[in-house]
């Protein structure tokens, strides 16, 4: 799997800031690390404990919250949960879930990430 690093704005109720962050479709949640996500918007317990499986494959990192974001990339706005995980190596990594929820594809061959602007506009039907 490959990953492509951006940097980009995250935003929450607390604050902004700017990381270069990991894209990451093999990662099936968008995750940040705890010191990162504290900083910038209310961190809320999630209902049970979730268990990840790392790229290692002998490891887990276990999860207890997870805190609501918005970042910015490319001049368009997206949100969504990002799960805390304690000794996360990057700020935070973008998984699979978020760019399905956006259509954002990743362009490995020349390190971009596509961004449909149709999917950008937030509509209620």
């Amino acid at each position: 799997m490959s990953v492509i690093e951006k940097r980009i704005r995250l935003v929450g109720s607390k604050g902004s800031t700017e990381e270069v962050i990991l894209f990451d479709s093999g990662s099936t949640y968008s995750v940040i690390r705890p010191d990162v996500a504290e900083k910038l918007g209310i961190v809320e317990s999630l209902p049970e404990p979730m268990d990840f499986g790392t790229a290692e494959g002998t490891r887990t990192l276990r999860t207890e919250q997870a805190v609501r974001l918005n970042f910015h990339l490319n001049g368009y706005r997206f949100s969504d949960e990002f799960m805390l995980i304690p000794g996360l190596s990057e700020p935070a990594i973008i998984g699979a879930a978020t760019l399905q929820k956006w259509r954002m594809k990743l362009d490995f061959e020349n390190d971009e990430v596509i961004i449909d602007p149709r999917v950008t506009k937030l509509r209620l039907i």
